[in-house]
């Protein structure tokens, strides 16, 4: 995976996000082992203790499991029963819906512009 981090949030909330990221389109697997935590912080290319709080937090909810001299696993379900795919699409579209408030569009034009964008991108597709 290539780790690419930008200055908007704390890098290990990124990390979070890409390793959530990695479970929901399926490279990350329930019950596949994660690397240790010096390995993933050389590849990402962050401090280990980055990393240390990353996988707490992914830990935390529910995401990942410890099991005591084996490492950490990717949970069978995320806490709170919903899925990770939707947990991220709900967070892609508030962060969309709210820049596009900023910009001062109303609801129903938000919708229109990515109905717009959907088929102008299918087209392209094709």
């Amino acid at each position: 995976m290539a780790w690419k981090f930008n200055n908007e949030s704390p890098i290990y909330l990124q990390i979070v996000d890409a390793i959530k990221m990695q479970i929901a389109q399926g490279v990350l697997k329930p019950g596949d082992q994660v690397p240790a935590v010096r390995e993933l912080a050389v590849t990402a290319g962050v401090n280990p203790n980055t990393m240390q709080k990353a996988l707490a937090e992914l830990e935390r909810e529910g995401v990942l499991y410890s099991q005591r001299t084996a490492g950490r696993f990717v949970a069978d379900r995320v806490a709170g029963g919903g899925s990770l795919r939707e947990e991220l699409s709900k967070k892609h579209i508030q962060t969309y819906v709210d820049n596009m408030r900023s910009l001062g569009y109303a609801d129903s034009e938000i919708c229109a512009a990515l109905e717009t964008f959907l088929k102008e991108s299918t087209v392209k597709a094709q």
